[in-house]
């Protein structure tokens, strides 16, 4: 009997746990709430609307260049003869770098210088002799015309040919200034080629490699290519801070001084230059940098978060929200940041949207 009595209480038991967890599940399968006519009704976080100026940085590589680089040549054939510099030498503009020797070109010299001194006498002649008959010819008939003009053509003739061999003369002379090389403008010396004695020329053998290679390093330029997207967003006198790679931990400052105004046909970007005054030679050119430009637009535009922004393959969109309903309104993306990006399209100052959108929130979609 107690056996029996024992049975049924613990059916009963079993039932009250059965019907209790029953209710449990059912409590925690409540159904989405709907809104009018059975409609899903989604609860969303918004935001409203406003214009304002997005500015972003942009890291792009640069590089460092003399702000004045050029590569010395032989202007003639011949031969070195000393050299005054060596690689790192600091010169001054005009200052002595090398001298050359060219035997043919100082026969060459002589030979004008010469021929120069034979002219002058030849002309000195023919002009006293058309004094003279000059002078004579005011007595009638004593000189006929003939005579006289005969005696200023000769004059005129050995002119010619004194300006003529004063010109060459001259040319010879400034051909021989060709065998000295001077500095143009002050810099350093960041290549040397020859040695004493080498053979050196403009053109064939000995004219593969310049004489010397002189930079100024005190005033650099950094070189900068804007991609097109960037370009209206560049403006002169903007200050740019640069990274380099000797100098991990210092950032460096230089103002937009040039700007192309056109386009690279390969990489479609602009070309920007910046100043860079190098006094303590701690920058050398050819350093690869990483500059930071400040994109600050001119208009304001709409920023907006970034995660409001669906890219799906129907397109870049936003939800925005009108009457508690969703509707999705194309947009095209401008510049973004790590949590914000611009927007154009048909947005207005007000504008509710879904700070976070999806694909989900069709339109029409209810939102609480």
């Amino acid at each position: 009997m107690k056996n029996r009595s024992f049975a049924v209480f613990s059916y009963a038991v079993v039932c009250i746990a059965w019907v209790y967890c029953s209710g449990c599940n059912s409590a925690s399968s409540e159904p989405p709430k709907r809104g009018p006519a059975g409609a899903e009704v989604h609860s969303v976080e918004t935001f409203v609307a406003q214009k304002g100026k997005l500015v972003s940085v942009l890291q792009i590589p640069a590089e460092l260049i003399a702000y004045r680089q050029v590569d010395l040549y032989a202007k003639v054939n011949s031969f070195v003869k000393d050299l005054k510099v060596d690689i790192g030498s600091e010169v001054g503009a005009g200052q002595l770098l090398a001298t050359l020797e060219a035997p043919e070109l100082s026969a060459q010299q002589s030979g004008a210088e010469s021929r120069l001194k034979s002219l002058e006498a030849i002309y000195t002649s023919s002009n006293a002799t058309y004094n003279r008959l000059l002078t004579t010819s005011k007595t009638p008939g004593t000189i006929s015309g003939n005579d006289l003009e005969i005696a200023l053509a000769k004059k005129n003739s050995d002119l010619a040919q004194l300006d003529a061999a004063k010109a060459a003369y001259q040319e010879t002379g400034t051909i021989l200034g060709y065998l000295i090389i001077r500095a143009p403008f002050p810099g350093v010396i960041s290549s040397r080629n020859v040695n004493l004695g080498a053979y050196v020329g403009p053109a064939g053998k000995g004219s593969e490699l310049p004489v010397f290679t002189l930079q100024q390093l005190d005033h650099l330029r950094l070189v900068i290519s804007v991609p097109e997207a960037y370009k209206a967003f560049v403006r002169k006198e903007d200050e740019v801070k640069f990274k380099v790679k000797a100098y991990p931990q210092q950032v460096f400052t230089a103002k937009i001084a040039r700007r192309s105004e056109a386009l690279d046909r390969q990489l479609r970007s602009e070309r920007i230059e910046l100043d860079v005054y190098n006094t303590d030679k701690k920058l050398s050119p050819g350093m690869v940098a990483e500059a930071m430009l400040n994109l600050s637009g001119q208009d304001s535009s709409f920023v907006v978060p970034k995660s409001a922004v669906v890219n799906s393959a129907e397109g870049v969109f936003m939800n925005r929200i009108v009457d508690h309903k969703t509707q999705r309104m194309e947009v095209t993306k401008g510049r973004e940041t790590d949590s914000l990006t611009e927007v154009f399209g048909n947005i207005h100052p007000g504008d509710v949207f879904a700070k976070k959108g999806s694909e989900e929130l069709r339109n029409g979609t209810i939102i609480r």
